[in-house]
């Protein structure tokens, strides 16, 4: 855990915030290669790229605020709301946010919806690897306890730290790490690059406009669900009917990407017909 890269004087750069910035950076060179193939300019998958950052920025920012308001925010300074530097953001909120962001945008300029929307998606996943490498570095995103070789143990004062301690666990102590646990975000950053290798040769064989992309919504679902299974980072008023946030809305994004590959699936057959 190294939340702090390096400082400016009395600005300080956190490794979350260059993780983040990697990942769009990333995001964004390898989505430009994919556009040639599809005829679509680099310029105009850099301004899409642009408006997606916004807007996830903005919504991943705001569920974290919005589920975290009581533990974190409630008696800060306003400002805190804003420090995105710190850690604190929700992907699928920041999935959410892109989404809309890149909707408006795509019909605004005319731009092919599907066409588009299978260029990036092989970079959502991608850039979701660097962001679960700054979780680590941030130590947030944490798993459960467990006595695994490759198990790990976040220092005193860190997240994984507070909450142990919180909830009375032995071993834990005032000037001790945390007990070992899962390396949640390393598999998680693991998944999302196999399915960005997934994706990105399915981008090269796909059958139909916005394949791609349904099947990251299938994919980010079935390897989320997974994850969440080692995942120890939610208080307990977080888990809702046995499930935690991210099972909740894994979900109605599996079935969105079922639906959206049978819909569209279907309209190419009906042309050809």
């Amino acid at each position: 855990m190294h939340p702090i890269a390096f400082q400016l004087g009395s600005f300080t750069i956190h490794w979350y915030g260059v993780m983040i910035a990697l990942a769009f950076l990333a995001g964004l060179w390898t989505a430009t290669r994919r556009a040639r193939r599809e005829n679509i300019p680099g310029e105009k998958i850099a301004d899409v790229v642009l408006w997606l950052m916004l807007g996830s920025i903005i919504g991943a920012r705001f569920v974290y605020v919005a589920t975290y308001w009581k533990d974190e925010f409630a008696g800060q300074p306003l400002s805190e709301i804003f420090m995105i530097q710190h850690g604190g953001l929700v992907y699928y909120g920041g999935f959410i946010g892109a989404a809309f962001a890149g909707l408006i945008y795509l019909r605004w300029k005319k731009m092919p919806l599907w066409k588009t929307a299978d260029v990036l998606a092989p970079s959502i996943a991608l850039g979701n690897v660097f962001g679960r490498i700054g979780c680590l570095l941030n130590g947030c995103c944490f798993g459960r306890t467990c006595n695994l070789p490759w198990a790990v143990r976040f220092p005193n004062q860190s997240y994984a730290w507070t909450m142990q301690y919180q909830q009375g666990l032995p071993s834990v102590g005032p000037n001790s790490p945390s007990l070992p646990v899962h390396p949640t975000e390393i598999y998680d950053a693991l998944d999302n690059f196999i399915l960005y290798l997934l994706l990105a040769w399915l981008f090269r064989h796909k059958k139909f406009d916005g394949q791609v992309f349904a099947t990251y919504l299938i994919g980010y679902a079935v390897t989320r669900t997974i994850m969440e299974c080692f995942r120890g980072d939610y208080p307990p008023d977080h888990i809702h009917y046995g499930l935690t946030p991210g099972e909740l809305v894994s979900l109605p994004i599996f079935i969105a990407g079922l639906a959206l590959a049978a819909v569209l699936s279907r309209r190419v057959e009906a042309k050809r017909k």
